[in-house]
């Protein structure tokens, strides 16, 4: 048995911390007064366990840790060294890397260069992506929790995206893409600034599932970006998936089995037409989601991942 840790780290992404909180350690989670991005700490929808407690950014150096979990670089470069006593910068440290390298997608070094800190990466992709540098990697790929009693139902013909703020991220995020199926595919888009894209507006993150179960099919329009948890959720309910062959979605989606990938947009649309036209096709292919879902993303898996990453660094 591994004993229990105290664990620092930030509210960088609120679903990916929810599911990271399913490990039984303690999770201080650093905040400040009026909650900006980042220092959130235990606040929102999303339902929290126990072992999730709030950190105050001015009380942080009063406390003991065994572990400091960095989740972006701003977090690493520069909070540590504001919020962090001496002593306490000279705990264990691991970096997750949550994103592909943006500057350029294969030169581009990573702002951790420390033989002593752990890199994690999220996917294969990712890691295979990013210049490591000394740093030493691994790869702990996503785990995630489906609310009991949910299942695909496909009963709406249409597809549905979920990204946020789409139209402020561009190119990058598939913006043009989802706008041109759109014109041919009926489509709705939710998340934060979905509204501003003429989609509907934001699911609280528990209601997604259930809400995403009555649309026929899940649409992944992103060209280059981590593999979103909202494809996973959706294939752990049952939902057929049609994205870009991009990034890490290349090795999650078997064409014909669990959905579509292709780098021919034209090709999609036809593909996702077919899922509106035909109900058991679309039935068939989430069901081939749903059980390689289990297999790769199953959350016992994500935590047994990281106990070990945990026990490596402590240890």
């Amino acid at each position: 048995m591994q004993r229990r840790l105290k664990i620092l780290t930030w509210h960088t992404h609120g679903s990916y911390l929810y599911y990271l909180t399913q490990a039984p350690h303690d999770f201080y989670v650093m905040s400040k007064p009026d909650r900006p991005p980042g220092y959130g700490g235990r606040c929102g929808h999303i339902p929290w366990g126990d072992n999730v407690i709030d950190m105050p950014v001015a009380e942080v150096k009063d406390q003991e840790f065994d572990l400091i979990l960095f989740q972006d670089d701003d977090q690493y470069l520069k909070d540590q060294h504001q919020y962090l006593s001496e002593a306490q910068r000279r705990l264990p440290k691991i970096y997750i890397e949550h994103d592909t390298p943006r500057e350029h997608p294969t030169d581009m070094p990573h702002p951790v260069d420390d033989p002593s800190v752990l890199l994690v990466h999220v996917t294969h992709f990712n890691r295979l992506m990013w210049n490591n540098g000394r740093t030493p990697t691994r790869v702990v790929e996503h785990g995630v929790l489906v609310p009991p009693g949910v299942a695909y139902r496909g009963d709406i013909a249409r597809g549905l995206v979920v990204i946020n703020n789409i139209a402020t991220r561009g190119r990058r995020l598939g913006y043009d893409v989802f706008l041109q199926a759109k014109e041919k595919i009926p489509l709705d888009l939710v998340g934060m600034g979905a509204l501003d894209a003429g989609g509907i507006g934001e699911i609280e993150h528990a209601q997604l599932p259930a809400f995403s179960a009555q649309y026929r099919f899940f649409f992944n329009p992103i060209r280059y970006t981590s593999l979103g948890l909202a494809v996973i959720e959706a294939m752990m309910i049952g939902m057929p998936i049609v994205g870009l062959a991009t990034t890490e979605m290349s090795t999650v989606i078997d064409n014909g089995v669990s959905g579509y990938v292709d780098t021919n947009v034209e090709a999609l649309i036809d593909h996702m037409q077919a899922l509106n036209d035909d109900p058991q096709l679309a039935r068939r292919l989430g069901e081939g989601a749903r059980r390689y879902a289990n297999e790769r993303f199953h959350i016992n898996r994500f935590v047994d991942d990281w106990n070990q990453a945990f026990h490596f660094v402590t240890n």
